[in-house]
């Protein structure tokens, strides 16, 4: 299983980005999605989370309201959409997977099997 993670880049505070993450080599269709990220000097921290079927989302309080976690099944892509981004939003950003069923929504990077190799989000002020 691979997870190509790309997007990331350095944009001023108030812009938007749109992160995706290509999955491959999956086996079984019913997967569930997540994002993280890591601050330097800090721990990995949960971004958002999305079930197989899309109908169940989970976000951080931090970026509530501002990012978008979505799929596109037949593409085995997840996105995420930044906006109104912030300083405190630098960090590299992973995209992760697991096999779960449809409806599962993973919130805990303990949970994770599956890893992108992160990308870059940077946030000027």
């Amino acid at each position: 299983v691979q997870l190509q993670a790309s997007g990331g880049g350095l944009v001023q505070a108030g812009g938007s980005l749109r992160l995706s993450c290509a999955a491959s080599g999956l086996t079984s269709s019913s997967y569930a999605v997540g994002w993280f990220r890591q601050a330097p000097g800090k721990e990995r921290d949960f971004v958002a989370a999305m079930s197989w079927s899309g109908g169940g989302t989970v976000y951080a309080d931090s970026v509530k309201g501002r990012f978008t976690v979505s799929r596109d099944n037949a593409k085995n892509t997840i996105y995420l959409q930044m906006n109104s981004l912030k300083p405190e939003d630098t960090a590299v950003y992973y995209c992760a997977a697991d096999y779960r069923a449809p409806r599962v929504v993973v919130t805990t990077a303990q949970e994770y099997d599956y890893w992108g190799q992160g990308t870059l989000v940077t946030v000027s002020s």
